[in-house]
C-alpha cells in the first residue's frame, strides 16, 4: 500500500523513489488522489535531494506517456523530424529563424513551444501577436501543416504530456522551478511526445537565465544528453551566453518584427545569428542532412539567403491562420505601442555589463509578460535598438529604445534600464555566445 506522505517522507530523506511511487505520485495527481499541496512538497523534496539517472528517467517516461504520443510515418515525410529547445533568456527568438531554415535544409520540425515565464519571452507570445495565428491547431492540421510546409511552431495541446503542464504550474507556484531533474522531465517528456528523430538543446547560463552559473547549466545539459539517450532520442547541446539580451529587441510584436528583418536580410544581429545557424548545424548533423558541420552552416546560409526559410516562414503563418500577405506588411498588423521613448545613458564609456533579468523585468513591468500564468499580456510592448556588451557610447546616446502604453510606467522603465547598464571609462573583451556543444555521447 502506498501513501504520498510516505512517498514525499522518504524523498525527503534523501531515498531513492521506485518506479511504482514516482507513477503512483504522477497518476495520483492526473486523477485528483493526491494533491497539489502533496505534489508541491514532492517537488520540494527532488530539488533539494535530486534524482538518480534511473529516477529521471522514470518520471520522464511516466510524464511522456501520460497523454498522445505522436507518429510521424516515413511513408508521409521524407525527411528527419527534428526539433530544438531553449531554457529560456531574454530577446531569444532563435525559434523563430531556426524552424523555417531547417526545414528548408529538409528538415521536419513539430516545434512544440511555451509562453512566457517570469522574465523570460515566450515563443507562443511572440507568435500570438500575428493576427489569426492558430497556437493550438489539431492533431490533423498539424499533420497537414508539418507535410506541407515542413514546420508548425504550436503550444502543448491538452492531450501531450498533460502530466508536465500540470506538474510545471505547481513548480512555477512553489519556487522547484530550477531542479536539473524536473526540468529535464518537463522538457523532454514534451520532446519525445512530440515523436522526435533528433533534438538541439540550446541551455543557457549567465545574469538572465534560469541557470545562472555555467557549471549548473553544464550539468543540466549534460542530464538532458544522458537521459535522452535512455530513452533513444538522440540530443546534442550547446551552453550559450545569457548575460545580456539576444538580438536588437525584447518583447512580443517587436521580435516578431526582428525575425521578419532577420529572414528577409534587412537586419542580422551578429550574436544572435551565431546561435540559430550553431543550433541549426547540429540538427542537420542529427538528422544527417550534412556531412558536417561546415557543410550544415553553408546550406543553412544559403537558405536564408535564398530567401526560401522566408516562404516557409510565410507558409506556415498561413497555413496556420495568419494574414497571406504577413511578410511584406507585418508593420501594418503588428500591434504597437503608443509611446516610444529613448533611454538616455548617463554616461560615456563603454558598455562593460548588463543586468539582463533587469531588462526582462522591465518588459514585465510594461506588460508584456506574466505575473501569474493566467494573466493577459500588452503584445505591444518592449525595447528595441538594445545597446550590447562593448559598445562604445556617448552620454545622452540611447541604451535602447522603450515601447509602452502607460507614461508612468515608461518613465519607470527608463530608470530600471539605465541602472541596469554598466558604463565603465576602458574598453571591455566581449565573449563568445556560443561556449560549448556537448555530444550524445558525452
Amino acid at each position: 500500500m502506498l501513501f504520498p506522505q510516505e512517498i514525499i517522507y522518504r524523498k525527503r530523506e534523501g531515498n531513492t523513489l521506485t518506479t511504482e511511487e514516482i507513477s503512483f505520485m504522477i497518476q495520483g495527481m492526473l486523477r485528483g488522489d493526491v494533491t497539489d499541496s502533496q505534489i508541491s512538497a514532492l517537488t520540494m523534496a527532488i530539488f533539494f535531494r535530486g534524482m538518480n539517472a534511473r529516477e529521471c528517467g522514470d518520471l520522464t517516461r511516466i510524464m511522456t506517456q501520460s497523454g498522445r504520443v505522436m507518429t510521424w510515418p516515413a511513408q508521409q515525410f521524407n525527411g528527419p523530424i527534428l526539433d530544438k529547445h531553449s531554457t529560456g533568456g531574454v530577446g531569444d527568438k532563435v525559434s523563430l529563424m531556426l524552424a523555417p531554415m531547417v526545414a528548408a535544409c529538409g528538415g521536419f520540425v513539430p516545434m512544440i513551444s511555451g509562453r512566457s515565464l517570469g522574465h523570460t519571452g515566450g515563443t507562443l507570445d511572440k507568435l500570438q501577436s500575428i493576427p489569426g495565428y492558430n497556437v493550438k491547431p489539431d492533431p490533423q492540421l498539424l499533420e497537414k501543416v508539418l507535410k506541407q510546409v515542413g514546420c508548425a511552431i504550436i503550444g502543448q495541446t491538452d492531450d501531450l504530456a498533460p502530466a508536465d503542464r500540470r506538474l510545471y504550474s505547481i513548480r512555477d507556484a512553489c519556487g522547484t522551478v530550477e531542479s536539473i531533474p524536473l526540468i529535464t522531465a518537463s522538457i523532454l517528456s514534451k520532446k519525445l511526445a512530440a515523436g522526435l528523430q533528433g533534438l538541439v538543446m540550446d541551455v543557457k547560463w549567465g545574469n538572465a537565465a534560469f541557470m545562472n552559473k555555467y557549471d549548473r547549466a553544464k550539468e543540466l545539459a549534460l542530464n538532458l544528453i544522458r537521459t535522452a539517450k535512455a530513452a533513444g532520442l538522440p540530443t546534442r547541446a550547446l551552453l550559450t551566453d545569457m548575460n545580456q539580451p539576444l538580438g536588437a529587441t525584447a518583447g512580443n510584436s517587436l521580435e516578431i518584427a526582428e525575425t521578419i528583418a532577420y529572414l528577409s536580410g534587412a537586419y542580422r544581429d551578429q550574436r544572435l545569428h551565431e546561435v540559430v545557424i550553431s543550433l541549426g548545424a547540429h540538427m542537420l548533423l542529427l538528422g544527417k542532412l550534412a556531412h558536417n558541420e561546415a557543410t550544415a552552416r553553408k546550406m543553412l546560409q544559403q537558405k536564408l539567403d535564398g530567401g526560401q526559410a522566408a516562404d516557409i516562414f510565410q507558409k506556415m503563418v498561413v497555413h496556420l491562420g495568419g494574414p497571406a500577405d504577413f511578410m511584406s506588411q507585418y508593420q501594418h498588423y503588428l500591434p504597437t505601442a503608443k509611446m516610444i521613448r529613448p533611454v538616455p545613458s548617463p554616461e560615456a564609456g563603454y558598455i562593460q555589463a548588463i543586468d539582463t533579468r533587469q531588462i526582462g523585468l522591465v518588459i514585465m513591468l510594461l506588460g508584456g509578460g506574466r505575473k501569474k500564468p493566467q494573466d493577459t499580456i500588452d503584445l505591444s510592448v518592449g525595447c528595441t535598438h538594445i545597446q550590447q556588451v562593448g559598445t562604445k557610447i556617448n552620454r545622452g546616446d540611447p541604451l535602447m529604445i522603450i515601447h509602452g502604453n502607460n507614461a508612468d510606467l515608461v518613465e519607470q522603465a527608463i530608470k530600471l534600464v539605465q541602472k541596469s547598464y554598466v558604463v565603465a571609462a576602458q574598453p571591455v573583451k566581449v565573449s563568445a555566445v556560443v561556449n560549448d556543444c556537448l555530444l550524445e555521447d558525452s
